[in-house]
């Protein structure tokens, strides 16, 4: 039997997929890589959450979110603020600057999604994005344990 190649195939997919998505982005003037804008998108869905929801939320180790956090903060897309309810806990908040960024995020993600699945039937797209989850779900299963 020959070796199966998923794992490798996904690992070019993820990083090729990244360079176009980052490229896709500074055509349209947006100055931040996929990390960042994974981020970004976890805060788009919700707001003003702890950086331990957020490293849950993007499946990011926190050394890693941590770095991201500092750039995002830096470029003036994030601020950290104290916890009204708790004042040990730092809230993630997205400020305007990325507020106005998300239509166009958003259009690009669109966009390489239909790059993803050009040439594929919508019972295929579901097919294999099950299989994804399964996949997803075992590394997590792994890690948690």
């Amino acid at each position: 039997m020959s070796q199966s190649q998923g794992g490798f195939l996904i690992t070019q997919i993820h990083h090729l997929g990244r360079r176009v998505f980052a490229e896709i982005l500074k055509k349209r003037d947006i100055e931040i890589g996929p990390g960042q804008g994974r981020v970004l998108f976890a805060l788009w869905q919700k707001d003003g959450v702890p950086i331990n929801l957020l490293a849950k939320r993007t499946l990011l180790r926190k050394s890693t979110l941590s770095e991201l956090l500092d750039n995002l903060e830096a470029a003036g897309y994030i601020k950290r603020v104290q916890s009204e309810e708790d004042k040990r806990k730092t809230l993630i908040q997205l400020t305007e600057a990325s507020r106005s960024l998300e239509r166009v995020y958003i259009e690009v993600s669109v966009e390489m999604t239909n790059l993803f699945y050009k040439g594929f039937v919508s019972e295929e797209i579901d097919q294999f994005e099950q299989y994804l989850h399964r996949v997803l779900d075992n590394l997590v299963d792994v890690e948690s344990s």
